[in-house]
């Protein structure tokens, strides 16, 4: 079950830096590397749906988000659906540029959460709640402090500052859960069972328990 929020935002659809393409429907014809079972790809399925299209148009590419901007760099695709820090790696080597931040769908910027077994939940509450307030204090020192969060994301990443640093505005590390979230997280679930992704939707109200997680997280 989801107990708390992770990360919204961090993805980014990139096209070659000498792309003439202005907008999604522009990609028709095109390679678009994806990553399946992803929420990139969701969210990027939704995005052709609301600009009249359908995946047919494009050719997509099974490519993993480590591998996409490397791909694009060397002429392999013509675009991405990726997962941060790639799009930073590729503004920061001139590789490619940013075609859009997909948030315009209904699933908004959700991307990322934490869970937990709910058997967890249910017979010690207690360390779900330290583990909540560990991720909370992390989440708003990140948010608070840029150069952290871009020291800590080139230690774990392996990535130069530049690319984080490109990136970094792209990612909001975050714990909250509220209407918003569920609103989004319920129409995600419509849209991973369209794309088969899931076998059948959860029962939301043990998959996000907002009543116990409020006590939790007070």
């Amino acid at each position: 079950m989801i107990v708390g929020a992770a990360c919204n935002r961090g993805m980014a659809i990139v096209v070659a830096a000498n792309s003439k393409a202005a907008s999604i429907s522009d990609l028709k014809g095109k390679r678009v590397g994806i990553w399946p079972g992803s929420t990139q790809e969701v969210v990027f399925m939704d995005r052709l749906t609301a600009e009249k299209m359908t995946p047919h148009d494009i050719e997509a590419v099974r490519v993993s988000f480590s591998d996409m901007a490397p791909a694009l760099a060397r002429g392999d695709l013509d675009a991405y659906v990726g997962a941060e820090p790639a799009a930073g790696i590729s503004l920061a080597n001139g590789t490619g540029r940013v075609l859009e931040y997909p948030y315009s769908t209904p699933t908004g910027s959700l991307n990322m959460v934490l869970t937990a077994s709910e058997t967890m939940l249910k017979t010690d509450p207690a360390r779900v709640r330290t583990l909540l307030k560990i991720h909370r204090a992390a989440s708003e020192y990140a948010m608070s402090d840029k150069d952290a969060f871009v020291t800590m994301a080139m230690q774990r990443l392996g990535q130069q500052r530049r690319s984080i640093e490109l990136a970094a505005p792209n990612v909001e590390l975050t714990w909250r859960i509220d209407d918003q979230f569920v609103t989004q997280a319920r129409y995600y679930g419509t849209q991973m069972l369209a794309r088969k992704q899931i076998r059948a939707l959860p029962d939301y109200n043990r998959f996000i328990p907002t009543t116990a997680l409020s006590s939790l997280s007070a």
